[in-house]
């Protein structure tokens, strides 16, 4: 494929992107994306558990990489404040949350046109690593979606951290979209910091750094993984059982704090 039908590859999976629903879209270069500071760091951190499904297995800190992959796809819904059930966690349904539903319809639509009409080698990625997925936010920072901002979450100049990830992977080089030149933290008063229940952001967390890595958690180490999971365990005892409008039957539902997002000015309208 010549270079200028490459670049308008590019274009139309943008543009594909956004007709499906994505409120952003972008790619990221595979070799680089493995540079970067959380897939650097990932290996040394013994991986994690979700504490939402049962379904998903602690994995071992390990990122896969399918030796086909040269592009990642990383897309973007939004996730106003006044609709906190996009992003509620129903025991028992396919993608866990409506916000995330959304998403696995888009990266599926994609992928499959990806397939169909151009035909490429392309793969939907599972939200988990465990499972075959990436690091999103490292993997949206380098696809032009926003920054990593000082509440340890992707900060996009639209819709600040309002925003749910799902990615792809394309056996195509693709031109990776620009990193964006944009950095709301540095002047900000940071809400994000002082609103937490469980005060994950007032916790210097001293973390091994093998790899002398510059971007710590939040910037400069000050957020505690562990705590911001403590209230993710609450959120899932106090987990309630309502009707899904899509079954017949009821299902618990954990309504996940979201409160280092939805104070953060950037973005609101």
């Amino acid at each position: 494929m010549g270079i200028a039908k490459i670049e308008e590859l590019h274009k139309q999976i943008i543009e594909k992107a956004r007709y499906l629903g994505a409120c952003a879209a972008g790619i990221a270069d595979v070799e680089a994306l493995k540079q970067s500071p959380s897939h650097l760091i990932y290996p040394h951190t013994g991986g994690y558990k979700s504490f939402l499904n049962d379904d998903v297995p602690g994995d071992g800190g390990e990122v896969l990489w399918p030796q086909y992959a040269q592009s990642a796809i990383v897309v973007a819904v939004e996730h106003p404040e006044d609709k906190p059930e996009l992003d509620w966690w129903y025991a028992g349904r396919k993608g866990g949350t409506p916000g995330n539903q959304m998403l696995m319809n888009i990266i599926a639509s994609i992928t499959e046109w990806l397939r169909r009409e151009k035909g490429c080698t392309a793969q939907g990625l599972p939200y988990y690593i465990a499972q075959g997925g990436i690091l999103l936010k490292d993997a949206a920072v380098m696809a032009g979606l926003g920054c990593i901002g000082k509440n340890n979450m992707l900060v996009t100049p639209d819709y600040g951290p309002r925003v749910r990830l799902r990615a792809a992977f394309v056996n195509i080089k693709l031109p990776a979209t620009k990193p964006l030149d944009f950095d709301p933290c540095c002047d900000c008063h940071m809400p994000c910091r002082t609103v937490c229940p469980q005060k994950a952001f007032q916790k210097k967390v001293s973390i091994a750094n093998p790899l002398n890595l510059k971007m710590l958690p939040a910037r400069n180490g000050g957020y505690s993984r562990s705590l911001c999971m403590d209230q993710m365990i609450i959120d899932r005892e106090n987990a309630v059982v309502e009707a899904d409008e899509n079954r017949d039957d009821r299902l618990r539902v954990a309504k996940c704090c979201r409160l280092c997002e939805t104070s953060c000015p950037v973005g609101k309208k």
